[in-house]
């Protein structure tokens, strides 16, 4: 399989567990089969490799969101960075093109879209996988997958086949009725619109320099700002006549709010956290090193982060969102692809922050204009470069750091240090990042890159 995970998002809805870089899909909320907790982007990489080992997956996401994708996978995987955020059918393209001038993935090869959020068992991608054997077959120019209803839901778009087959041409469209017209669709034999998508590659592009004037990835990347934003269902698939929907009648659900994570997961309570015998349907997500305790507690869901604390009754915790977006919040942990960085203090001209770094990772060769850093070592052993002079540190030394001088450490062992930051104007644009220092492995040139 060929395939493109889309995932993006800006991390409002599961707030305060998630944020502008911290989307949903990378929150450990789910035990996999060994008992660890797994994110919605590892659980869907290990179900799509363990139905197809070969498939070449290639996750489409923003450049905020990237590090977090290397971090939680692998660092070789296949990325596609959006250069600003747009929406799906944009996406998609600059996916494509992608594909095509960078992985050298020739025009007759089908590609399945997918998006990172359901959960579901494996065999839904088995039958994933079977839309591959339908776009060969060529009888239509983009086939989807529909979800047989478990219920009248207002959340999701409906698609209307033709006839009850289990591949169908389709009729029409209807994005989210009411639950009354839900109803209505579904003895029709209508399907939940899964946002899974197949089509040969050159399909898309074909439709794609129709509506965008570019002529190869490098192009449309440089002119990505200035596309509209506008969804693949909108751009593509509601104007697409030769069209089919192939029906997949398994359990899914589209974990992309409150209500689903605490039906989805099978524990009433993760992390540091005490309910006493009164409490009545009520889970909690602590990820603070603080102990919470819930006393008589009924209906209820609570969430705690480092970036807030969320206290709702289970029928309202799904309207985060608006009330999230009129908060000036800033982010307070984020995953890097070296490990994570956690914001511990604010204050007038400096910000102290914990650095997590995984064994035998490394931060970009960088510097900094309008600040110094601090850096105490706390545990495990590493090297760090600054302007070009290595040094071996360990738990207790002290690493100065002034505006200006390039630096960058490497974990041998698995590294924890605290950063200071010093300076009048603290901002997370203030980095400029040069050719990588690889430690051990010689260095190259310290020229000026993209951030």
């Amino acid at each position: 399989m060929n395939m493109i995970l889309l995932s993006g998002g800006s991390g409002k809805r599961l707030w305060p567990l998630s944020n502008d870089v911290r989307s949903k899909q990378f929150i450990h909320l789910f035990k996999n089969e060994d008992g660890i907790y797994e994110s919605m982007i590892q659980r869907v990489y290990r179900q799509i490799m363990s139905v197809d080992k070969n498939a070449k997956i290639t996750i489409a996401t923003s450049k905020s969101q990237a590090s977090a994708v290397k971090n939680q996978l692998h660092d070789t995987l296949s990325i596609c960075v959006e250069p600003c955020r747009k929406d799906t059918f944009p996406a998609i393209v600059l996916a494509a093109s992608y594909l095509k001038d960078i992985m050298g993935v020739m025009e007759d090869e089908c590609i399945i879209v997918c998006p990172v959020d359901p959960y579901v068992e494996d065999n839904y991608y088995e039958a994933v996988k079977l839309l591959e054997s339908l776009v060969a077959k060529k009888t239509a120019n983009l086939t989807l997958m529909g979800i047989e209803p478990a219920c009248p839901n207002e959340k999701y778009g409906y698609i209307l086949p033709e006839d009850l087959g289990q591949v169908s041409r389709v009729k029409k469209f209807k994005e989210k009725p009411t639950a009354q017209l839900a109803e209505s669709y579904i003895k029709q034999g209508a399907l939940w619109n899964s946002g899974v998508f197949a089509f040969r590659l050159g399909y898309l592009l074909d439709k794609a320099h129709n509506m965008i004037e570019f002529s190869d990835y490098q192009d449309l990347y440089q002119k990505y700002e200035t596309l509209e934003s506008i969804s693949f269902d909108y751009a593509v698939v509601e104007k697409e006549k030769s069209i089919q929907v192939m029906r997949y009648a398994g359990a899914w659900r589209d974990v992309g709010n409150w209500s689903m994570v605490a039906e989805t997961m099978k524990e009433l309570i993760k992390g540091n956290v005490v309910l006493d015998e009164k409490c009545v349907d009520t889970q909690v997500i602590n990820e603070l090193n603080l102990p919470i305790l819930c006393m008589g507690c009924k209906d209820m869901f609570i969430a705690a982060s480092s970036d807030g604390i969320l206290i709702s009754n289970k029928t309202c915790c799904d309207n985060v969102k608006p009330f999230v977006e009129k908060m000036d919040t800033d982010i307070t942990f984020a995953e890097k692809s070296w490990g994570t960085y956690s914001v511990l203090d604010t204050q007038p001209g400096s910000m102290t922050v914990k650095i997590e770094m995984q064994k035998e990772k490394q931060m970009k060769y960088h510097s900094h204009e309008c600040r110094n850093e601090i850096w105490n070592i706390l545990f495990g052993k590493g090297r760090v470069i600054i302007d070009d002079k290595e040094q071996t540190v360990r738990p207790g030394d002290v690493i100065t750091i002034p505006s200006g001088c390039r630096h960058t450490i490497i974990a041998d062992e698995e590294l924890t240090l605290i950063e200071i930051q010093v300076g009048s104007n603290i901002k997370r644009n203030d980095k400029k990042v040069y050719g990588q220092k690889e430690i051990g492995y010689g260095s190259s040139e310290g020229i000026p890159a993209l951030v």
